[in-house]
């Protein structure tokens, strides 16, 4: 089913009062941590690098309750980890529903079955599955041959029930267009609401950095995968983020769009730096020295950075910045974007094999296919 229209008007008119407030640094959404554990291994995230002592912290439902209604953002990104691992997760889910927010809950799938008694359908809930490709790209990039089938049938299971379903992919070096291109026909078979893209970013704890995205590849492979696409494909993201991954729009990032707290408090800058913490969402957003993160920056570890965490607010603020954004916005929405040069891209590519498409995951490739 499509994203509910109340959802769409409470983003809309919340987005048009920081405006009229003249509110300059505004969070859209919060990405909330309940947990750094994990039941998989995947070499391009380095949650699970943490000390034994930090993956045993959690956040309390209390604790998730005092952020979210700090900040104030109308909706909720709880990734992890797996947050399914969290013993209170579902009445964190049910805390925040009651509390008005849109929650969107990502998980790799692999305890749904076990604990999905613990939710409701409802519109504020959208459980976001982990996926980052076909069958055997997807296993090998998580390190867990089989997660692919497992996911499918959770994806399967979840619409059955009457929830709302999305899917979350992250994109690396290597990846081939045209499989990417046929996984989101998959994906969109389903049954979905919508799907995520993002460009893989190189977390400083993740085991493998050498095959993160450089921004000018991200674009070329975006372009690749988003030109010519298929009517039937939908994303759960702003059409103008789209046109950024493409190289077709330039933005900066705006961090405090979607800000981070977990056991350590709000994460500075985002959630993929580590510069410190600050006790409260005030003090983040006072305190933190935002000029010294973006690509204008100069910022190394900001160069090739196109994450949807910094960029996605930086579309939606563009968005309702003006008629003209407001007006873009909306050609995105149903253009196809036509692209020869693309489409002639596509058609030189090679089927390649996953694992060799892939090297994030010979890291982890001979211990989890034992």
């Amino acid at each position: 089913m499509p994203v509910p229209v109340s959802q769409m008007w409470t983003v809309a008119t919340y987005v048009m009062k920081q405006k009229v407030a003249g509110r300059r640094r505004y969070p859209l959404v919060v990405m909330l941590e309940v947990l750094f554990r994990c039941n998989l291994a995947c070499a391009g995230c380095g949650k699970i690098q943490y000390p034994a002592h930090v993956l045993k912290s959690q956040l309390t439902p209390e604790d998730c309750f005092k952020a979210v209604e700090e900040a104030g953002a109308p909706i909720v990104n709880i990734p992890g980890g797996e947050p399914l691992l969290h013993p209170q997760i579902g009445e964190i889910v049910e805390g925040l529903i009651a509390r008005g927010k849109y929650v969107y809950l990502c998980t790799n799938a692999l305890l749904l079955k076990e604990k999905l008694h613990l939710f409701k359908p409802s519109k504020y809930l959208t459980f976001t599955i982990h996926l980052d490709g076909e069958r055997d790209h997807h296993d090998f990039a998580v390190a867990h041959e089989g997660t692919y089938d497992i996911a499918i049938e959770a994806v399967k299971l979840l619409l059955e029930k009457g929830f709302r379903v999305t899917t979350n992919s992250t994109l690396f070096e290597g990846a081939d267009p045209k499989s990417v291109r046929r996984f989101m026909d998959e994906v969109m078979d389903l049954g979905v609401e919508g799907m995520m893209i993002s460009p893989g970013y190189s977390y400083e704890k993740a085991p493998d950095q050498s095959h993160f995205l450089a921004k000018q590849n991200a674009s070329e492979l975006y372009r690749q995968i988003l030109s010519n696409r298929s009517k039937k494909w939908r994303f759960n993201q702003s059409p103008l983020f789209l046109e950024f991954l493409m190289g077709k729009r330039d933005y900066e990032c705006t961090p405090w769009g979607i800000p981070t707290y977990n056991v350590f408090g709000w994460q500075k800058p985002c959630y993929l730096l580590q510069d410190g913490y600050a006790d409260t969402f005030q003090e983040l957003i006072a305190e933190t020295d935002w000029g010294r993160y973006g690509h204008a920056s100069g910022n190394p570890k900001c160069e090739n950075c196109m994450v949807h965490s910094g960029f996605e607010p930086s579309a939606v603020n563009d968005t309702f910045g003006s008629l003209g954004g407001m007006v873009a916005t909306v050609r995105a929405m149903f253009s196809q974007y036509a692209d020869p040069t693309a489409m002639d891209a596509l058609t030189k590519n090679e089927v390649i094999p996953a694992h060799a498409r892939n090297p994030l995951i010979q890291i982890k490739q001979q211990e989890s296919f034992k």
